[in-house]
């Protein structure tokens, strides 16, 4: 097989399209649970989830960034190899008394 442009022979980026296929197989079953939970939230509760909105916000743009990497949009290989996303700022109402998630911890080191 030819060498990609970039430098990683395409077989190996083969193999990583499809790891993250796999991937994205799990993250979309996590997120349909994520939207069901936050609907029975918003049933009983009146408010969505805080909590909720931000796992929910960060798992979208992960397969978000798969989509990208998996039609060669981007080189960049999506967490474990990058940071995971940062949630954004919330839109929605949220239940009173319910903290917003911790941003987390960025790894300043570079990545070899």
């Amino acid at each position: 097989m030819s060498d990609h442009p970039r430098g990683e022979p395409i077989g190996l980026r083969i193999v990583w399209m499809l790891l993250f296929l796999f991937v994205w197989q799990l993250a979309e079953l996590l997120l349909a649970g994520v939207v069901l939970l936050q609907l029975i939230h918003r049933l009983v509760n009146g408010v969505a989830h805080g909590g909720l909105l931000s796992f929910g916000d960060s798992l979208s743009q992960y397969l978000a960034e798969i989509g990208r990497f998996g039609t060669f949009n981007t080189e960049a290989k999506p967490w474990p190899f990058a940071d995971w996303p940062a949630p954004r700022a919330w839109r929605a109402e949220v239940a009173p008394g319910v903290a917003p998630a911790p941003e987390p911890v960025r790894d300043e080191e570079p990545k070899p």
